[in-house]
């Protein structure tokens, strides 16, 4: 009953390819928005912190559907997509991840933010006073210090990548072999009259994989706060 089917390897395969690309593309933004709501004040700074969270409160199938506009063939970034590398993301993994890593994206935010706001500036000004210059001083003294948050950001976003399903179905459809991921294939399953015992399994193995990032998570936000006290 608990030994996986090929289709049910194909599906975990995908998911994990998924949720490890949607988070190795997205990471750098999310430091980098991280830092500007952190650390910076300009005009517009409440209505990109907005835009970065909005995915947290729009029902997933609305961004889906926004992606589709946006990223379908005959959508703007979509036709520019075509034009520079002669392909579109719409029914492919890569669009999968791209759903993935936008419905992440705030909570990687949120959690590298937070690690920013907890590092003692008075370190990154003894730096400064040395000679570092602003690369330096991220480089080797805040990078270091926010290691911690950005691994939890990491993996919180990767949980949530491997979980997402409204956005991905509406974007890139429910295609085995490119787009069926584990809950898509767990979907699937449910609509048909033989799916209960794979249903159970995939089910069993996404509250195993939710739950093992939760727990990392969990261990190193005790270490930033341990380190930060």
């Amino acid at each position: 009953m608990f030994a996986l089917t090929p289709l049910e390897v194909e599906a975990l395969t995908l998911s994990l390819r998924v949720g490890f690309w949607s988070v190795a593309a997205s990471l750098p933004f999310g430091i980098a928005v991280a830092w500007l709501l952190a650390r910076c004040d300009f005009p517009g700074k409440t209505l990109l912190n907005g835009l970065v969270h909005l995915p947290l409160v729009l029902p997933p199938v609305v961004v889906g559907y926004m992606l589709l506009l946006s990223f379908g063939r005959n959508g703007p970034l979509g036709q520019a997509i075509y034009w520079l590398f002669g392909k579109t993301v719409i029914f492919t993994w890569q669009g999968a991840a791209l759903a993935a890593a936008i419905m992440a994206f705030p909570l990687m935010v949120r959690a590298i933010r937070l690690s920013l706001e907890s590092v003692d500036r008075k370190l990154e000004a003894a730096a400064r006073t040395l000679g570092a210059g602003p690369v330096d001083v991220f480089v080797t003294v805040t990078l270091p210090l926010i290691l911690p948050g950005i691994l939890a950001g990491a993996i919180l976003a990767f949980a949530r990548g491997l979980g997402e399903f409204g956005a991905t179905i509406t974007f890139v459809s429910n295609i085995p072999g490119e787009t069926r991921t584990l809950p898509l294939a767990l979907y699937s399953l449910t609509q048909q009259p033989d799916g209960e015992a794979g249903a159970l399994r995939l089910t069993l193995l996404s509250v195993a994989l939710a739950f093992a990032a939760l727990a990392g998570s969990e261990l190193l936000a005790r270490r930033l706060k341990r380190d930060g006290a």
